[in-house]
């Protein structure tokens, strides 16, 4: 009997609200959005569009629904609402909030950097979005700043993969993942690392031309990083000095990647 009464609940919370004037739905919305109801607020949104399809407030209200789902951390519903907002209002003078809300629900989900990172790159492909299509807004110069966390965020997760390969002593494969961030992450805080990590990694292949090429950009750049000085003091130990006058492909990517 208990069951019985929670699946009518579910149902009858699934219901259509009863039609009511739109600025009676959309002010309802508003104060709810005000109490921080989102989810509720949300639902009357939705019922503006779908009991006023042609109303004026209709448009707004498709929007002001993904962003109260937004604000429910309902990012995937927020995402299939501006979606459908994008597709439908693409000269909207709101669309270009529309796709950066929609970059945000992806932005705000990065996961940890040893898990799967289709949140980051989404999110980087969004942010890249408003800064090509609406560069003179506001929304572009904040996507900007996103931009470089994110790619800190992919970067961090490279070097997490090239850490594991290094511990397990696939120095190869190490070095594809410290390379990487290198020629693709350049600007992020992780270069100093990676370069270290592929002076180990050519160490301990039995490459020292390269680890004494790669150690001599790391130098160059960074001379008082600490990474700079672990560098230094395992060319010494193996009788090596920074060098970088072989050649190198990091001596070649010098002047395009540096």
């Amino acid at each position: 009997m208990v069951m019985g009464l929670a699946a009518c609940a579910d149902t009858d919370k699934d219901k259509p609200l009863p039609d009511k004037p739109v600025e009676e739905l959309y002010n309802n919305a508003s104060k709810l959005m005000d109490k921080k109801s989102y989810k509720e607020a949300a639902k009357q949104f939705e019922e503006v569009e779908r009991q006023h399809p042609y109303s004026q407030w209709a448009t707004r209200a498709e929007l002001m629904a993904a962003y109260a789902n937004y604000q429910a951390m309902d990012y995937d519903n927020a995402v299939l609402a501006l979606d459908q907002f994008i597709q439908l209002h693409p000269g909207n003078n709101n669309v270009a909030y529309a796709y950066y809300l929609r970059a945000l629900c992806f932005y705000e989900r990065l996961s940890d950097v040893r898990r799967d990172q289709s949140f980051a790159e989404n999110a980087l492909k969004g942010m890249q979005d408003i800064v090509s299509r609406f560069p003179e807004t506001s929304f572009a110069k904040d996507a900007v700043l996103k931009i470089a966390l994110i790619n800190d965020h992919l970067a961090g997760a490279e070097m997490e993969v090239g850490r594991n390969y290094l511990k397990q002593q696939l120095y190869t494969a190490a070095v594809g993942r410290f390379r990487y961030v290198i020629e693709k992450y350049q600007t992020t805080s992780h270069v100093p690392e990676a370069l270290h990590r592929l002076v180990e990694s050519y160490l301990a292949l039995g490459i020292p031309g390269e680890a004494k090429a790669t150690a001599a950009v790391l130098g160059h750049n960074f001379p008082g990083s600490p990474w700079y000085e672990d560098s230094y003091r395992l060319l010494t130990a193996n009788n090596l000095t920074p060098d970088d006058s072989g050649e190198s492909w990091i001596g070649k990517a010098w002047h395009t990647v540096f």
